[in-house]
C-alpha cells in the first residue's frame, strides 16, 4: 500500500513509467500515416477492383450481346428450318395427292383400256356374227337366185350377171311388130307365168329395159323402147307385182342383141329384159349389165 505522504513521481522523470508527449506525438503521427497508407491502399484497391469490375462487367455485357446475337441467329435458323420444315411438309402432302391421282388416273385408264378392249371384243362378235349372217344371206340369196334362174328359163332366156339375173323377152317368148310396143294377146300367157314367179319374190326390185331395132332416129326410137319397157311394167303391176318395186327404161338402138340387118336380127333386137336385183344389197338400183 502506497505511502500517501510521499508525492509522486514527476511524468518526465524517468523511471516514472509515463510516456514523454513528443513521443506520443510522434506515434500518434505514425498511426495517422499508417491510416492514411491503409485507407490509400484499401483505395486504390477497392479502385482496381472496381475497374477490374466494369471491365468484366464490359466483357460480360459484350458476351451477353454476342449471346444474344446467337441466340437470335438461333432463332432465326430456327425458324428458317420451321418454315423449311413446313415447305417439306407440304411438297410431300402435294407428291402423295399427285401419287394418289397418279394412281387414280391409271386405274382409270386400266378401266378405260379394259372397256375399250370388251368393246372392241363385243364389237369384233358382231363384226364376226354379221360376217356370219351376211355369208348365210348371200347363200340363201344364191340358192334363192339359182332357183328363180331355173323357174324363169323355163319361159325364157335368164342368165346371171353380177348384181342379179336378166330376163330376156325377145322373138321367141314375147314379140314386138315393128314400131310397136303393144303386147299381142298371145304373149299375155307368158307375162302372167313370169307375173306369178315374180311375185314370190321378197327384198327384189325389179327393172324393165325396152330396145328397138337399128331402123329409125336414136331419139325416135329412145321413146319407142320406152313405151314397150312401160307395156310390160303395166302388165305385170296388173298381175299382182307392186309397182313401188318396179322401174322402166328405155335404150332405143343401142345395145343390139344380134348383128345384121336382116329380119330375124330386127326382130331378135325389139325386145324387153327385165333385170331382177337385191334390193338389200344394192339400194340405188341401176341397169344390169349384160
Amino acid at each position: 500500500m502506497m505511502d500517501p505522504s510521499r508525492e509522486p513521481p514527476d511524468a518526465d522523470e524517468p523511471g516514472s513509467g509515463i510516456p514523454h508527449a513528443p513521443f506520443q506525438g510522434k506515434l500518434a503521427l505514425a498511426l495517422a500515416a499508417i491510416a492514411i497508407v491503409l485507407c490509400l491502399a484499401v483505395a486504390f484497391v477497392s479502385l482496381r477492383s472496381a475497374r477490374r469490375l466494369d471491365t468484366q462487367v464490359a466483357q460480360l455485357g459484350q458476351q451477353t450481346q454476342a449471346l444474344q446475337q446467337l441466340v437470335e441467329r438461333a432463332q432465326e435458323q430456327s425458324q428458317a428450318f420451321a418454315q423449311q420444315a413446313s415447305q417439306a411438309a407440304a411438297n410431300a402432302q402435294s407428291a402423295a395427292q399427285q401419287r394418289d391421282l397418279a394412281k387414280q388416273a391409271q386405274a382409270d385408264s386400266e378401266a378405260q383400256a379394259e372397256l375399250a378392249r370388251q368393246q372392241a371384243s363385243a364389237e369384233q362378235q358382231k363384226a364376226n356374227q354379221a360376217t356370219q349372217q351376211a355369208e348365210q344371206y348371200r347363200q340363201e340369196r344364191e340358192a334363192e337366185l339359182a332357183q328363180l334362174q331355173q323357174a324363169l328359163g323355163q319361159i325364157a332366156q335368164t342368165r346371171r350377171t353380177a348384181m342379179g339375173l336378166v330376163m330376156t323377152l325377145d322373138s321367141k317368148s314375147v314379140r314386138f311388130d315393128f314400131d310397136k310396143s303393144d303386147i299381142k294377146p298371145e304373149y299375155r300367157d307368158t307375162l302372167n307365168r313370169v307375173a306369178g314367179i315374180l311375185m314370190t319374190l321378197k327384198g327384189y326390185a325389179i327393172n324393165v329395159y325396152g330396145y328397138t331395132d337399128d331402123v329409125g332416129s336414136q331419139a325416135y326410137n329412145l321413146q319407142l323402147s320406152q313405151r314397150r319397157a312401160e307395156a310390160v311394167r303395166d302388165f305385170l303391176v296388173q298381175a299382182g307385182i307392186p309397182a313401188t318395186i318396179m322401174s322402166t327404161k328405155g335404150f332405143g338402138k343401142s345395145d343390139p342383141r344380134v348383128a345384121g340387118d336382116s329380119e330375124q336380127a330386127r326382130a331378135a333386137n325389139r325386145r324387153v329384159e327385165i333385170g331382177i336385183v337385191d334390193s338389200t344389197l344394192l339400194p340405188s338400183i341401176q341397169p344390169l349389165p349384160n
